[in-house]
């Protein structure tokens, strides 16, 4: 059992959410659809004929790259999780988001400002060639994740505490709830890190192999999150 699972399992608990902001629930969510929306665009580039409307695409990116950038700084620069007892869930889900939120960002500013460009008959070499110097910062977030995924698995990080709804009945098997979230990140961390392999051949198997790591994860962290606003409040109401 992790120390966040101690802290809340004593009799009678009380916890500070006051001084203790958790946004793991947005974050999943909008991390969940961003992942998701990556997957949707590249099959939609790939896909010979098929007309893109780039200005959507800026605004879905940019609205979630702003949420992510937003809610992650917060918890990189203030650690507010630190008070509760777990300040490795600051870097797990801050840092990831701040990163991720900043690609999404830049992918939405270049959608708005050169969207045309991906409407061209050679839009795929040309954005393998446009994506090709960021590609090294998708390879780092890559091995992040595996990082995160790797102490995921080591600490039980992610384990929920026998007081939150739903997940808190697994309380005794946290291992349950820690492979679900630390799977997550792996499959994120494997798409990113063959990211700039797959810029070389763009219609190969690296591709698919991405699209299905960040589709199955981008849908487990948007159902995780979504369940996690019903699970936090009851969390909340039985600690406060």
């Amino acid at each position: 059992m992790t120390h966040h699972a101690l802290l809340l399992s004593a009799p009678g608990p009380k916890t500070n959410w006051a001084g203790m902001p958790t946004y793991n629930t947005i974050i999943a969510v909008t991390a969940g659809a961003g992942l998701l929306l990556v997957v949707a665009l590249g099959y939609q580039l790939l896909k010979p004929g098929r007309t893109i409307t780039p200005d959507g695409w800026a605004l879905a990116f940019g609205a979630i790259g702003f949420v992510l950038v937003v809610a992650g700084l917060h918890m990189v620069l203030t650690w507010p999780l630190a008070g509760g007892g777990f300040p490795q869930n600051n870097i797990a889900f801050g840092e990831p988001a701040v990163l991720f939120g900043v690609l999404l960002l830049a992918a939405a500013l270049y959608l708005w400002k050169r969207g045309a460009d991906i409407n061209s008959a050679n839009r795929v070499v040309h954005t393998a060639r446009v994506t090709a110097p960021v590609s090294l910062l998708v390879f780092g977030v890559g091995l992040a994740c595996l990082g995160i995924a790797a102490a995921g698995w080591k600490y039980t990080l992610f384990a929920a505490p026998p007081q939150e709804p739903v997940a808190g009945k697994f309380a005794r098997w946290p291992w349950l709830e820690t492979s679900f979230v630390s799977a997550a990140y792996l499959l994120v961390g494997v798409g990113a890190v063959l990211f700039p392999f797959m810029l070389r051949r763009p219609r190969g198997r690296a591709a698919q192999v991405i699209g299905v790591a960040w589709g199955l994860s981008g849908l487990a962290f948007f159902l995780f999150g979504a369940l996690a606003y019903f699970t936090h409040i009851g969390l909340i109401m039985n600690t406060k």
